[in-house]
């Protein structure tokens, strides 16, 4: 049987026997997997007996094989290797095989079908490798060889795809729990605290690892990027497959190879491209790496927020819509009037306004509730209840409480504060470069100081040409310098040892200026 001229590889999906199709494609991509091409139609109703599916009969399967065969999923050629007699020739046998079109559109299922199932996660370790792989190309010697170059480059790129992937899948799912959709409520109560744990441990991963990265893309030159992509678009363009053109440009192969080069090139170009604005930015966008940060961030409060309308919703908790139908059904139930009258002044609490209280000293005459005020006898008010809704308070006013000892309590809390706070400044804010493994022990005024000044310098990137973050504290009052030199430092406090990587660090106290800096041992 021919193949046919036009192919329908998906017409399978939209059939009654969808089932039974998908079934019998398996069995193909399966062998082929096994590098088996060709099988016979009952060599395909065995294979289907054994998936643990229904059984089928062979009438069936062949049924399944001759659709599959028009569809353009299957090629259908003349079995020859059975034939004994001039019936066996006249009769119909067909080998079957997956046909070019039938494999894409089993490919095309498989990549749905897997992307549609995907959780997503957020890879904290693909961060690690990706900060791995960018030092070790930048430690790459100044001509390296080729084959090392080219694997570093495409395990970067195969490590940022999955981070970029999955990140997107793992927000995407976290946003339709957010929205309670397709959740599962007890389910989702059950594992909240462990989902705020794991996104918490992500942000903090990805604030570290970011800077480093980033500061690793900074520091590779232009040209030693260029360098190293070009080598791996040659390497990749020395395997290229020559085309099909006729005339001159067939006869000289390194016109093939140029070309296909140049494509490469462009194609390393622009995954580099999408690294460095994944992890740097640039004309004003932020990067992808801060988005997300944001993203996981903001997730945090929503997530409670939303554990909030769960736990509203298994108390019980009605809303005033629903109060006010179950008052309206209880209204309709009232067996008279009457109840219907003590049923809205239990609910609503509005009464007659027989309890006004009239003048002292006035006697008030015994009148029903249900009286209307046309009938009922007159009643004396008084002026200022008529004008301010109630009487002035009788007896002398409250004496003022002296608050006199409190206030200097405070003040004196106020100034020591600020003294503390001086005193921290004139000890850090010297003008000189200093190591942080230098610093000396810090009280923990200094120490509150110090980590403020040392976030706002972090916090400030990206460094200049020098290395150097160059920053002023929000009044204006402090300059900050702060350059990275390599190895570990350790700060030693009240409370215990920061420890990190060891910057020289300027401050400058842009008011008074700067005095020597006494260091503790």
């Amino acid at each position: 049987m021919m193949e046919p001229q036009t192919a329908r590889p998906f017409a399978h999906l939209d059939t009654p026997l969808s089932g039974t199709y998908r079934r019998v494609m398996a069995v193909f991509v399966e062998n082929k997997r096994r590098f088996v091409v060709h099988l016979r139609p009952e060599d395909v109703a065995e294979a289907l007996r054994r998936d643990g599916g229904s059984g089928l009969s062979q009438e069936t399967v062949d049924k399944a094989l001759g659709s599959l065969a028009e569809w353009g999923n299957l090629r259908a050629d003349p079995d020859t290797s059975r034939v004994t007699t001039v019936e066996d020739f006249y009769r119909a046998r067909h080998l079957y095989q997956l046909s070019r079109e039938g494999e894409a559109a089993e490919r095309a299922l498989e990549v749905y079908e897997r992307e549609i199932g995907r959780r997503g996660e957020l890879q904290a370790v693909a961060l690690e490798d990706i900060r791995v792989r960018l030092r070790a190309l930048r430690d790459l010697p100044g001509h390296p060889d080729p084959a090392v170059a080219h694997n570093l480059l495409l395990e970067l790129m195969s490590r940022l795809d999955s981070l970029a992937a999955n990140a997107s899948a793992f927000m995407g799912g976290l946003q339709r729990a957010i929205e309670l959709q397709d959740v599962d409520e007890e389910a989702f109560l059950a594992y909240k605290d462990r989902l705020i744990a794991y996104l918490e441990r992500f942000v903090s991963e990805l604030v570290v690892k970011h800077h480093d990265i980033a500061a690793t893309l900074r520091a590779l030159p232009s040209e030693r990027v260029a360098d190293l992509l070009a080598a791996a678009a040659a390497r990749e363009a020395a395997d290229a497959v020559p085309d099909e053109a006729t005339g001159p440009a067939a006869e000289t192969p390194s016109a093939a190879v140029s070309a296909a080069s140049g494509e490469k090139l462009a194609a390393w170009e622009n995954r580099w491209s999408g690294l460095w604005s994944w992890f740097v930015g640039g004309r004003g966008h932020p990067c992808q790496a801060d988005l997300l940060r944001t993203r996981a961030r903001k997730a945090i409060p929503d997530l409670l927020a939303t554990i909030s309308v769960l736990q509203e919703r298994r108390a019980g908790r009605s809303d005033r819509s629903s109060d006010f139908r179950a008052l309206a059904r209880w209204f309709a139930q009232s067996p008279t009037e009457q109840d219907a009258h003590r049923l809205w002044r239990a609910a609503f609490g509005l009464s007659t306004a027989r309890h006004l209280t009239a003048e002292p000293g006035a006697v008030i005459a015994e009148v029903p509730a249900a009286t209307s005020w046309l009938e009922a006898p007159r009643i004396e008010v008084s002026a200022r209840l008529r004008a301010a809704g109630h009487y002035a308070k009788r007896g002398a006013p409250s004496r003022v409480r002296d608050r006199t000892v409190e206030r200097e309590s405070l003040a004196r809390e106020v100034a020591a504060e600020r003294e503390q706070t001086e005193t921290a400044r004139r000890r850090l804010a010297t003008g000189r470069a200093v190591l942080l493994s230098e610093v000396g022990v810090l009280g923990r005024q200094e120490f509150a100081l110090f980590l403020r000044l040392l976030g706002d310098a972090l916090a400030a990137g990206p460094p200049g040409p020098d290395g150097a973050i160059r920053t002023r504290t929000s009044d204006g009052a402090l300059a900050v310098t702060l350059k990275p030199v390599g190895g570990l430092a350790e700060v030693e406090t009240e409370d215990g040892v920061l420890r990190g990587p060891d910057h020289e660090i300027t401050i400058v106290d842009l008011v008074t200026g700067p005095e020597p800096m006494a260091v503790r041992s």
